[in-house]
């Protein structure tokens, strides 16, 4: 029974914290390791520790999926977006990356709305609203340094928002380790396929180190880089394990709530490693941004329309 709010809370802001390390991970190394090296590393290690606990703990490993079309488009979609996430940690605070990601839940009530025909009444809508006038506000953009790469975070919220919608579709047929095992072997096979086209670095001829990242070639420091990458798959496993932990022994719509405490530790990991204070300008929109996240919940779970609650953000 999904009972034990009090646990729930506890884990959900556990895995939270270390999604947040996982984060200052990245922006620790991204001048030492190409983006998608780093991506297989880090989904690599995660795969075999995840398929190492099915094994022990004899559960039975499933890679057959009821809905093969849709379940390759979500793993393209969680793939290049969290692709944008990792670059845009590269030019922007921890907190301000994470605070634009907190967009999803806006974009995956639209979403359900027109796929899964739910209705969004009034409220929500504004809700919605309200959310994206805080996306503004955190973004601030002047046009004038304004670029479209400042929109990473929010590719990385609509491709995770439509992957969680197809999420919603096929989870009725297939388990939760059967769509975390095909996320990582979509991961590992599109890393190497960047690798095989990119991976001597032979169109790395930008000056940006954002876009550096992305072409840089593979392996050029990997005594250095390789156990942070690593440590990113342990993390990333650990904060899985808790996410899940906290939605299936505690009622989703309660522990969904405590998932923008990612956003706090990340102003405190941002703080501590990296020196990065956020503006007054950004705790508004962040506030904004949480206010009507919080309040499509409380929406979500009084009209039990439940999709945005359901499911981990992170």
């Amino acid at each position: 029974m999904k009972n034990n709010n009090a646990k729930g809370i506890l884990f959900i802001m556990v895995g939270m914290g270390i999604f947040s390390i996982q984060d200052a991970l990245i922006k620790f190394i991204y001048e030492d390791a190409a983006l998608y090296e780093l991506y297989f590393g880090r989904t690599l290690t995660a795969g075999i520790l995840l398929t190492s606990y099915l094994t022990f703990s004899k559960q039975k490993i499933i890679l057959k999926t009821h809905y093969p079309f849709l379940t390759i488009f979500r793993v393209i979609c969680f793939f290049f977006g969290f692709s944008l996430f990792y670059v845009s940690i590269t030019f922007m605070s921890l907190a301000m990356a994470n605070a634009l990601f907190f967009s999803s839940p806006f974009f995956i009530s639209i979403l359900a709305m027109v796929f899964l025909k739910e209705h969004v009444g009034v409220r929500r809508w504004a809700a919605i609203f309200v959310g994206f006038v805080g996306v503004y506000i955190v973004l601030n953009p002047d046009f004038e340094n304004f670029t479209m790469m400042d929109l990473a975070p929010v590719g990385c919220a609509l491709c995770y928002a439509t992957s969680m919608t197809i999420t919603k579709v096929t989870s009725d047929k297939d388990n939760v380790y059967t769509q975390m095992i095909h996320l990582y072997i979509g991961a590992v096979t599109i890393s190497i396929i960047f690798f095989i086209f990119t991976g001597k670095g032979q169109f790395n001829t930008f000056t940006d180190p954002s876009f550096q990242f992305i072409f840089r070639e593979w392996f050029t420091n990997p005594m250095y880089a390789w156990p942070f990458i690593i440590m990113m798959g342990i993390t990333a496993t650990f904060s899985f394990y808790f996410v899940f932990s906290a939605y299936s022994i505690a009622s989703p719509s309660t522990v969904s709530v405590f998932e923008y405490s990612l956003i706090i530790w990340s102003i405190i990991i941002g703080y501590l490693l990296f020196d990065d204070i956020p503006n007054i300008r950004t705790f508004v929109g962040v506030i904004l941004i949480i206010s009507a996240g919080i309040y499509i919940y409380i929406r979500e779970k009084a009209r039990e329309q439940y999709i945005v609650t359901e499911n981990p953000i992170r």
